[in-house]
């Protein structure tokens, strides 16, 4: 599976970015995709992940009402709606794809990950 995050940017506190996450490759609907984020001097953090079959969602607890994970089978693609923007969201956000069904937070549990796409949030 390839994997190609896009839709970063600089942005002002408060506001917002779409990021997108197109897969290739094997077959789509077998994975729970997952979008992870580094700042620097920290480790890489578990975002947000959805499963493929049923839309089920987990979300952080510090995105929770401002940040959505969606996907579009048909496409191919994973979406990261970003509201309500704050300066320590400011990171290298990656998208990963998970062989098996189950969701989990773990980064280990990630089999294929994308180069990642660059968000940066003014104050």
């Amino acid at each position: 599976v390839q994997l190609q995050a896009s839709g970063g940017g600089l942005v002002q506190a408060g506001g917002s970015l779409r990021l997108s996450c197109a897969a290739s490759g094997r077959t789509f609907s077998s994975y729970v995709m997952g979008w992870f984020r580094q700042a620097p001097g920290k480790e890489r953090e578990f975002v947000a992940a959805i499963r493929r079959s049923d839309g089920y969602t987990v979300h952080a607890d510090f995105v929770k009402g401002r940040f959505t994970i969606s996907r579009d089978n048909a496409k191919n693609a994973l979406y990261l709606q970003m509201n309500s923007l704050k300066p320590e969201d400011t990171a290298v956000y990656y998208c990963a794809a998970r062989k098996f069904l189950s969701v989990t937070t773990s980064n280990s549990g990630y089999d294929y990950w994308g180069q990642g796409t660059q968000v940066t949030v003014s104050s």
